[in-house]
């Protein structure tokens, strides 16, 4: 459940930084599944990996700790990252 909680929230915070990267394109959709997929990939993998660990009775800790790396990584440069994203659409 908790990597369910920390994966959730990353992938929430990349996909806003990608939806400001693509606010101001005509076809932004397919833009953003380019950007965003590749960041997606590593969250899924810990999540799965955390998963199959605690099913199978292993330690999970390592997958869990990795997830919340990259939480606090994502929510420490995230804002930065759509402010510049939003000022580069916007044209300022």
């Amino acid at each position: 459940m908790l990597a369910l909680l920390l994966g959730r929230r990353v992938l929430r915070l990349l996909g806003a930084v990608g939806a400001a990267l693509t606010v101001g394109l005509k076809r932004g959709g397919v833009l953003l599944a380019l950007l965003i997929l590749p960041l997606y990939i590593p969250v899924l993998i810990l999540g799965s990996a955390a998963l199959q660990a605690a099913l199978q009775g292993m330690p999970a800790t390592g997958y869990l700790l990795w997830l919340g790396s990259l939480t606090v990584l994502a929510i420490t440069l995230t804002p930065f990252a759509i402010a510049a994203g939003l000022k580069i659409s916007v044209g300022e």
